[in-house]
């Protein structure tokens, strides 16, 4: 519910604070006091596109601040947790313009986006007047405005979800056939490449155990040449050969020496034992480590033959194992595919049948609702002196999608016998504000938790016309709050609450005020809006009578 709406220095508002009520709230004025700028400030709050100039003139910025109470279940709160922004139960918003055209808007002193308080608007206020383009006179908005009627938001769920499971279906079903007839195109180069792949066989990590082996024989073949070397400087052709040559020697002329040599030879006969297990380990080292040209040979041949593939195929070494089992795969699905796409295609026939069913229940539901609001709109059209109108609801076929098979449009003909045309081009001004308040009284079931405006939608009737449409307005405002901006004094005379804005001439500017009215007060601005500028006693009569009825 809207509980104020604070204005400062807007066109000629220079502050301006009103606190509205439950029940019908009533605005009445002479022509030109300000009311419809009353409705530009709320839109402006609210984001609504609207007067690109509302700066009072001489100031550098205006701003109006609304607030709301909201219910605990309100559609408010979802939005506003949507939006990251704090939730409770009072919801102030705030908005700024600055001279130069600058806008900034907050939400629960949270500054946001004019995106968000349009998304807040569309769940806190509806605006019904004779220029109202959107809601009930859209078209494009008739089948849900319908569905709400009918309370079929359960059937509507329904229908988007069997209709996301068909979609879901049918993308599987197409992308199966491109994948099939991707497959067959590369057919021929799948069974070449994959001929190649086994006969090579790649395993995985086997190519960093070539990497290894390269390693490990290319240093064998460097070690067999050192050791080759070192076996011939200590063989017996050699280091052996010339110990012997030194021990012979001195075994010549040991004798003489008196046992000074015996050291030496004991010295040279250990070299030669150590020089032969020097020797035999080296033997046995170059055994154990013998380098094999053909070995080395057939894993070269192997590691490129890896890489060759890989460059063929543009990818690493180490993926050509998964490659040769994707190939295998693609293949294998290429032989299953036309069974994949039969199983697939009968789940799109299952799909569709299950969304064929579920659209045909929701339509017969409109259907029905059609025919109740139909009746009930009927019969409240006579007390508003349309009894001669026919009001249809039109539901024809549409192009299958979430919100089922069927298009909606309200259409009315004024006149028996008249063509039937849609509700905002056949009916004129007077007639479309009566419409729109029967519809709006027909649709309303007071849980959207709305503010309801009505901006001089009693515009061109009066007498027992106008008692009606105050009447329903008051019907509508027993189940949500109403604010109606009205030249009527029967409309008037129907609120719960009644303001009336003035115009008044201050240091050579014009300002509008708005003053809340009392019992008498009231009296005398219903009078005056029977009488005109002079309130007779008469007119006072009348105007108590109509406040009494």
């Amino acid at each position: 519910m809207l509980r104020g709406l604070d204005v400062q220095d807007i066109l000629i508002i220079d502050r301006l604070e009103l606190e509205l009520q439950p029940g019908l709230n009533v605005l009445t004025g002479e022509t030109g006091a300000g009311k419809s700028i009353l409705l530009d400030c709320l839109g402006f709050v609210l984001g609504w596109r609207g007067r690109a100039e509302l700066v009072r003139a001489g100031r550098r910025q205006g701003s109006v601040t609304a607030w709301f109470d909201l219910a605990p279940d309100h559609a408010a709160r979802a939005v506003l947790d949507a939006a990251g922004l704090p939730v409770r139960g009072e919801l102030l918003l705030r908005r700024v313009n600055t001279e130069d055209g600058r806008k900034t808007a907050w939400v629960n002193d949270v500054r946001v986006s004019g995106d968000v308080l349009r998304a807040l608007s569309a769940v806190l206020v509806e605006l019904h007047g004779q220029q109202d383009d959107k809601g009930l006179l859209a078209a494009s908005g008739h089948r849900d405005v319908l569905d709400a009627y009918a309370r079929a938001g359960g059937l509507r769920s329904e229908v988007r979800r069997v209709w996301r499971a068909w979609q879901k279906a049918e993308a599987a079903l197409s992308e199966a056939r491109a994948r099939l007839a991707e497959l067959a195109s590369e057919e021929a180069f799948l069974r070449h490449a994959l001929e190649e792949l086994e006969a090579l066989g790649p395993e995985p990590g086997e190519m960093a155990e070539l990497e290894e082996g390269r390693r490990r024989m290319k240093a064998a073949r460097q070690m067999g040449e050192a050791m080759a070397a070192a076996r011939a400087a200590i063989s017996d052709d050699a280091a052996g050969r010339m110990v012997r040559d030194a021990t012979r020697s001195l075994e010549g002329i040991a004798g003489g020496a008196d046992g000074r040599l015996d050291s030496a030879l004991d010295a040279l006969a250990r070299a030669s034992d150590v020089l032969s297990e020097a020797e035999r380990e080296v033997e046995a080292a170059a055994e154990e480590l013998r380098f094999d040209p053909v070995a080395l040979e057939r894993l070269e041949d192997r590691f490129h033959a890896y890489r060759s593939l890989a460059r063929k195929h543009q990818v690493a070494e180490d993926a050509l194992p998964d490659l040769m089992q994707t190939m295998r795969a693609d293949l294998e699905a290429l032989e299953s595919g036309s069974a994949d796409v039969g199983a697939l295609e009968a789940d799109v026939r299952a799909a569709e049948a299950t969304y064929t069913a579920a659209a045909g229940t929701l339509s017969a539901t409109r259907r029905a609702a059609a025919g109740t609001l139909d009746a009930a709109m009927a019969a409240e059209l006579v007390p508003l002196k349309l009894g001669r109108a026919v009001f249809a609801t039109e539901i024809g076929g549409a192009e299958a999608g979430p919100d089922g098979r069927d298009s909606v449009e309200f259409r009315v003909a004024t006149n028996p016998g008249a063509p039937a045309g849609p509700l905002g081009k056949i009916a004129s001004g007077g007639e479309l504000s009566r419409f729109l308040l029967a519809l709006k009284v027909c649709l309303h079931g007071g849980e959207s938790g709305r503010t309801l405006i009505f901006d001089e939608i009693d515009r061109g009737v009066g007498g027992a016309t106008a008692d009606a449409v105050g009447r329903r307005l008051a019907r509508l405002s027993q189940e949500a709050q109403v604010l109606v901006v009205t030249h009527s004094p029967q409309v008037a005379a129907q609120g719960a609450s009644h303001w009336r804005v003035d115009k008044r001439e201050e240091q050579g500017a014009t300002l509008s005020q708005v003053l809340a009215l009392t019992s008498e007060e009231r009296v005398d601005e219903i009078a005056r809006m029977l009488a005109g500028d002079t309130v007779t006693d008469a007119a006072r009569s009348a105007a108590r009578e109509l406040l009494a009825s």
